[in-house]
C-alpha cells in the first residue's frame, strides 16, 4: 500500500497474559489496554525460540530457529539470511534501533580477533544505532552521571536496592524519571521530535521487565503481592523434579545471581511471601513500561503521525516467574513462549476492538509489516501477514497450533551434555501446543504430551499412557510434517532450465490436516504481488 511509518516496540520477558485486558488479576496495563482497544489483540500468539538472542532472529528474519539455526544467545546468525530491517532499508528507509537486538555476529565476516566476535549482543546489519543499549548499559550509566547520581565502578549495581533496604519489593536507587525504560523511551521522543515529514522506521526494544527485578518508586508498590496469583506448579519441588530428566537437570543448575543483583534466589528457597513480592515487583515493571508506552502513543498522536503510523507492541520472549518452580525462559512451558501482541493498522479500522483466538507466532511480524509497506516476503520466510486479521477478515487456512523450539547446548562448558549424557546436537526441544494437547519431543530425552483439558498447567505427562497413545501420535505426526513443510527453502521453489531461472512462489500452507499434506503444491498458480493470506 505504499510507504508509512512503522514503529515496533518489544519488551523483555514480557509474558503473555500479563495484560489487564486479558483479566489478569494483578496486571496494570492501561496504555496497552487503550491500545488493543483501538487495534488487534493477538490472545494466543508465541515467540517460536528463546532466550532473546533466538527470538529476536526469528522475529527479524521470520524464520524458526531450525532454520536460521541462531539457537543460543552467542550462536552467530548467518548474515546470508533476509532481515526486516534490511528489507525495510531496501524499500527506502532507515531503520533504526533504540536498544538492542542480541545479533551473535557471523565469523566469516570478520577476522578471528575481531571485537565483534567476543560478545553476543552484536546489533542486526542494516539497523542505524540510534541509542544502543547493551548488557553493561553504558549510555544511561552516563546519562545517571550527568545527572549527580553515583555510579558504581560496576554499573549494574545500578540495579541493587536503596541502600539499607530488602530486596524484593524495595524500590530502586534512581527515580522514576531517571530509569532505564524511562531514558529509552526518551531518547526515542527526541529522536522522534527530529523526523520531518519523511517516514520512518523504529525498532524500540526495551530491557524490562527483565531481571533484575527492581523497580523505581511508584512502581515499586504499583501492586499489592496479595493480589497477585499464586504460582502454577506442582506442589513440591520435588515432585515438578520428577517430570523429565531434563527439568531435574535444571532446577537442580538453575542460575541464582539473574533475578537481582546482588542476591542469590532460587524458587525452591523463596517464601510464599517472597515469591509473591518477586511477583508483583515484576508486574510492577510491566506497569512502568506501560506508562512509557503511553507517552509514546501520546507523543504520535498529538504530533498527528498516529494514524499514519503501523504499530506493532510485543516481546521477545516470557518469563515462567515461580511457574513450575522456574524462573527465567527456559524449556517447554507456555509461559516461556506466550507473549502479548497488538497491532494497530491506521488503514484498515475492522479489525480494531477485535481479540483474534487463532494462534499466531513471532515469524508472522516480518512479513506482516514487508505486507504494509507493499512487498512480498522472502521465499524462505516461514511467517505468514497477520493484515486479514488486522482487516477484520479470516483467512480460509490458518495453521491450528503453535510451535516452538528450545535449545539448551553448552558449546563452551558442556555442562547439560556431560550431566545428561547428550551430544550438543541432541540438547533441544520442540513443542507443538493445539487445543486440547501439547507435545514436547526431543532427540535423545523421553517425549512429553499433556492433555490441556484436564491438565491446563501441564503437572502429569501423559506420554505413556495407552489412552491418549493416538492424539500423541497425531501430534507427532503434525509436528513432522511441520518441520518437512518448513525446511529451509530459499531456492526450492526456483528451476533452472533452458529458458531460464523459473520461479513459483511457495505456498507453505502451515496446517497439520492430513490431507493438505498430499497436495500437489507444484501445480498451484504463482500467487500475484503482495501476499496477505499466503496460506
Amino acid at each position: 500500500m505504499g510507504r508509512g511509518n512503522v514503529l515496533i516496540v518489544v519488551a523483555d520477558q514480557w509474558r503473555g497474559d500479563c495484560l489487564s485486558a486479558l483479566g489478569h488479576p494483578a496486571a496494570k496495563t492501561p496504555a496497552v489496554d487503550r491500545l488493543a482497544a483501538d487495534a488487534t489483540l493477538f490472545r494466543r500468539h508465541y515467540t517460536v525460540a528463546s532466550p532473546c538472542g533466538p527470538a529476536r532472529a526469528s522475529l527479524l528474519t521470520g524464520l524458526y530457529a531450525m532454520n536460521h539455526r541462531s539457537v543460543r544467545n552467542g550462536t552467530p546468525l548467518d548474515s546470508r539470511h533476509a532481515t526486516l530491517p534490511g528489507e525495510a532499508r531496501r524499500l527506502g528507509y532507515a531503520p533504526a534501533l533504540f536498544g538492542y537486538t542480541d545479533t551473535s555476529a557471523a565469523p566469516r565476516l570478520y577476522p578471528p580477533d575481531h571485537e565483534a566476535l567476543r560478545t553476543y549482543e552484536g546489533v542486526m546489519a542494516d539497523f542505524d544505532p540510534a541509542c544502543v543499549l547493551l548488557e553493561d548499559v553504558e549510555p544511561w550509566a552516563k546519562h545517571l552521571a550527568e545527572r549527580g547520581y553515583p555510579v558504581p565502578p560496576e554499573p549494574r549495581d545500578l540495579y541493587r536496592p536503596a541502600e539499607g533496604a530488602a530486596t524484593f519489593g524495595s524500590p530502586a536507587s534512581y527515580r522514576a524519571e531517571d530509569s532505564d525504560t524511562a531514558f529509552l523511551a526518551d531518547r526515542f521522543l527526541d529522536w522522534l521530535g527530529n523526523q520531518g515529514e519523511e517516514p520512518w522506521f523504529a525498532f524500540l526494544a526495551f530491557i524490562r521487565p527483565h531481571p533484575p527485578w527492581i523497580a523505581p518508586a511508584p512502581w515499586h508498590a504499583a501492586i499489592d503481592p496479595a493480589a497477585v496469583p499464586p504460582p502454577r506448579r506442582a506442589a513440591t519441588i520435588e515432585e515438578q523434579r520428577a517430570l523429565h530428566p531434563w527439568l531435574r537437570w535444571r532446577l537442580d543448575t538453575l542460575p541464582r545471581t539473574a533475578w537481582a543483583q546482588g542476591r542469590s534466589v532460587h524458587p525452591g528457597e523463596l517464601s510464599d511471601a517472597e515469591l509473591s513480592a518477586l511477583r508483583a515487583t515484576y508486574l510492577g515493571l510491566v506497569a512502568e513500561f506501560d506508562h512509557h508506552l503511553g507517552r509514546i502513543l501520546d507523543a504520535l498522536n498529538a504530533s498527528g503521525q498516529l494514524d499514519d503510523t503501523l504499530v506493532i507492541v510485543t516481546a521477545d520472549h516470557g518469563e515462567t516467574l515461580g511457574d513450575h518452580w522456574m524462573l527465567g525462559k527456559e524449556g517447554w512451558f507456555d509461559e516461556a513462549f506466550h507473549i502479548p501482541l497488538i497491532v494497530r493498522d491506521p488503514r484498515r479500522s475492522a479489525g480494531r476492538g477485535r481479540t483474534v483466538e487463532a494462534f499466531t507466532e513471532n515469524v508472522d511480524i516480518m512479513p506482516t509489516v514487508l505486507d504494509w509497506l507493499g512487498a512480498a516476503p522472502p521465499a524462505a520466510c516461514d511467517g505468514h501477514s497477520l493484515l486479514d486479521w488486522v482487516a477484520g477478515g479470516t483467512p480460509e487456512r490458518w495453521r491450528n497450533h503453535a510451535h516452538w523450539e528450545f535449545d539448551f547446548r553448552d558449546v563452551a562448558k558442556q555442562g547439560a551434555e556431560r550431566a545428561l549424557g547428550l551430544h550438543s546436537d541432541e540438547c533441544q526441544f520442540a513443542a507443538l501446543r493445539g487445543e486440547r494437547y501439547e507435545y514436547v519431543h526431543s532427540p535423545a530425552l523421553p517425549p512429553l504430551f499433556f492433555d490441556l483439558a484436564d491438565d491446563p498447567d501441564r503437572l502429569r505427562d501423559r506420554s505413556a499412557d495407552p489412552a491418549v497413545a493416538a492424539a500423541m501420535m497425531e501430534s507427532a505426526q503434525a509436528m513432522l510434517s511441520w518441520r518437512m513443510r518448513h525446511a529451509e527453502r530459499a531456492f526450492t521453489h526456483v528451476w533452472l532450465g533452458p529458458q531460464g531461472p523459473v520461479e513459483r512462489h511457495p505456498r507453505r500452507a502451515n496446517l497439520v490436516h492430513a490431507a493438505l499434506a498430499h497436495e500437489d503444491d507444484a501445480v498451484a498458480p504463482p500467487t500475484p504481488g503482495p501476499r496477505r493470506n499466503p496460506l
